[in-house]
């Protein structure tokens, strides 16, 4: 198996999400809105806020987002595993948006931009309806790299665990989401997934990995059928709404 260099596999996009046997999801997911996460990589001037700038011009783009069919949901800025100059921006869409494509190449792109990697996503179990980001706490978001046979049984452990995760824990699961799949995805049998979760704080999140629980029973066995995985922790920056 060829080496996985993890920004390439964020960055992955192509053909269209296929999960064998997973029809149950891909039911699920029709009629659901349509994501993009961009993970940025900003410019900024010598001891300035690198997002400070970014975010700005995104809040002056909401209106021709919205126009367009789509909603701003948040940017997120480094904590735990991101330089300084990064961040990543999540963004929903109706289906049938067709001004995603050209808002989402301004918002990847202009001044201040060095470099942009865009992942369309799907939501699977979460998020629900219309549900955005809650203000405060921390945001980690986590990557997964599964063999598309295991995703079914990936979403079962997930959806088993988070009921006793949630209850014990100042933590809740925005979304799960599958990352449209890639030619390198596909000649690897693989599905990407990206889990976007907010603690209370880091304690909360330490604190969350006691191995004592239900909910980590099930993660244990979903850890066995994930290839790779790697989290970073961000803290929300609310984008107007």
């Amino acid at each position: 198996m060829m080496a996985i260099n993890r920004r390439r596999w964020i960055a992955g996009a192509g053909a269209a999400l296929v999960v064998p046997g997973a029809a149950s999801a891909a039911r699920a997911a029709e009629g659901k809105a349509v994501y993009d996460y961009v993970f940025l990589d900003l410019e900024a001037p010598k001891g300035a806020v690198a997002s400070r700038a970014y975010a700005e011009r995104v809040k002056a783009q909401r209106p021709a987002v919205a126009a367009g069919g789509g909603e701003v949901l948040g940017l997120f800025t480094p904590q735990i595993g991101w330089t300084a100059r990064q961040a990543a921006l999540l963004v929903r869409w109706r289906q049938d948006a067709a001004a995603r494509e050209a808002q989402m190449q301004a918002l990847s792109g202009g001044a201040g931009v060095r470099s942009a990697q865009r992942s369309r996503l799907t939501p699977t179990l979460r998020p629900d309806g219309d549900a955005r980001p809650a203000a405060g706490g921390i945001y980690v978001h986590r990557w997964f790299v599964v063999e598309t046979g295991d995703v079914p049984e990936f979403l079962e452990l997930s959806g088993r665990g988070w009921a006793d995760f949630e209850r014990k824990f100042d933590a809740r699961i925005f979304g799960l989401f599958a990352v449209e799949r890639s030619a390198a995805d596909t000649r690897e049998g693989v599905q990407r997934i990206l889990l976007i979760t907010r603690y209370g704080d880091h304690g909360v999140w330490e604190k969350s990995r006691d191995p004592s629980t239900e909910a980590m029973a099930a993660f244990r066995r979903r850890s066995e059928i994930t290839r790779d995985t790697w989290n970073d922790s961000t803290l929300l920056v609310p984008i107007g709404g």
